[in-house]
């Protein structure tokens, strides 16, 4: 018999968020931080609350954001690609939730899981590198000290080890149409040590690459 702390098991997925509208409603601490990370992958944020942070306010004053200040209504959600429901008011929640399940937007209800179609991991975001990590809504805090120890491992090498291999893949899917070559070059470069990437670069990789072209 599974136990309540089993029951909720949340597929991993990376959504694409650019350009997109992610509407939060609330304006304080918690929809502040949802905000700034969702601008770090280039959301189209808009928030809806009559308060909000000094923080969010700058974001709006700046063109960073979108905010305005009254309260929710419905309607509102109509063009989200994602909600955010971040408010104090159970109510308020409720109906962005019953409003988002109509036109069945993804919706995070903050501190309620069991109304939840997803839930927000702690993120590390480094370059292109990002991991994700989340204990499926049980214990934020854990997620979080799970991701600061593997933030501490993640340096500058890795981000520039991730660039240089992305920009060898997209090189080689433009000069090699035989998809054997690339995988047999791929497989190459995935057998070479990440330090010496690093220290070879971009130019001198494409070298290597050249070289092993038939």
């Amino acid at each position: 018999m599974r136990s309540d702390i089993d029951r909720h098991h949340y597929y991993p997925l990376f959504l694409d968020v650019s350009g997109k509208e992610c509407l939060i409603i609330g304006g304080g601490t918690v929809a502040e931080r949802k905000a700034v990370m969702l601008l770090k992958f280039n959301a189209s944020v808009r928030i809806i609350s009559p308060k909000a942070t000094k923080k969010l306010v700058h974001l709006a004053d700046t063109g960073r954001i979108s905010l305005v200040l009254r309260e929710y209504r419905p309607g509102d959600h109509k063009n989200a690609a994602i909600i955010f429901a971040c408010t104090d008011d159970r109510g308020t929640n409720r109906l962005v939730r019953e409003d988002a399940a109509q036109l069945r937007i993804p919706v995070n209800v903050v501190d309620k899981p069991e109304e939840c179609d997803f839930i927000v991991p702690s993120i590390v975001k480094k370059g292109n590198v990002t991991i994700a990590v989340s204990t499926s809504g049980l214990l934020p805090m854990a997620s979080k000290k799970i991701r600061q120890a593997i933030e501490k491992t993640i340096t500058k090498d890795h981000v520039m080890y991730v660039r240089i291999i992305g920009t060898i893949r997209q090189y080689l899917l433009k000069t090699v149409p035989d998809k054997g070559v690339r995988r047999d070059i791929m497989k190459f470069i995935g057998s070479m040590d990440m330090e010496d990437i690093v220290r070879t670069g971009i130019s001198g990789m494409k070298k290597i690459v050249d070289r092993r072209i038939p």
